[in-house]
């Protein structure tokens, strides 16, 4: 696995289904135009979309991305864990936790945890005391639940793992989580995959082709 994703939001009314990530794990392909391999470990089941067939957003400053697909292309669920309101910030040594597939031969989905060490405001990412390695990236994190009631609130995406080399050896270090603000609203604000096209290339400055692609 490159990276991981999560299932951001099928949209109202849309024909859209919209998958988070972190921009360095979708970037490349976005800029040489390559397949995306879509992975739905539940089912087993993979979709290769090319180009002219999904759209990529990303924020390269806050690593962060969406590839949005036709809807019904993959067996995804329709209920989506909710995000973390926009005035919600979380302290320091809040429990949370986040899942992805570690780059490793058995590439089983695997559940890390962690302490918020810091928030860097200007950056709009947390700090965590925990352990994130290749192929995680774009993985959700989540704020564990302080209730039976509570429900399992998405923070962010897993971005980066910053090791601690001060002595000249790779020792443990924090990982970085991208608030999930970049987010919210992005796909319910997108009705279908042609028009998704078209304000993507809107987005990044570009005139749409007249074929709307």
């Amino acid at each position: 696995y490159r990276g991981t994703g999560f299932l951001l939001s099928h949209g109202q009314n849309s024909k859209v289904t919209a998958i988070a990530t972190a921009a360095h794990v979708v970037s490349h392909s976005k800029s040489w135009q390559e397949p995306i391999r879509l992975r739905h470990v539940a089912s087993g089941k993979e979709a290769l979309v090319r180009h002219g067939d999904r759209a990529v957003w990303v924020d390269d400053v806050m690593d962060t991305g969406i590839v949005l697909i036709d809807k019904g292309l993959l067996p995804f669920p329709e209920d989506v864990f909710p995000l973390t309101p926009p005035e919600k910030k979380f302290k320091v040594g809040k429990d949370i936790g986040w899942l992805g597939f570690p780059a490793i031969p058995t590439a089983d989905l695997c559940f890390f945890g962690g302490k918020i060490s810091a928030w860097l405001n200007e950056r709009k990412e947390y700090l965590v005391d925990g352990v994130a390695i290749n192929g995680v990236s774009g993985g959700p994190a989540c704020a564990l639940r302080e209730s039976k009631e509570a429900p399992l609130n998405i923070i962010g995406v897993v971005s980066a793992y910053i090791p601690n080399k001060a002595t000249g050896e790779t020792l443990p270090g924090l990982s970085v989580v991208a608030d999930i603000g970049a987010y919210r609203d992005i796909a319910e604000r997108i009705p279908s995959s042609d028009q998704a096209k078209v304000q993507t290339k809107k987005a990044e400055g570009k005139k749409p082709d007249s074929d709307g692609t």
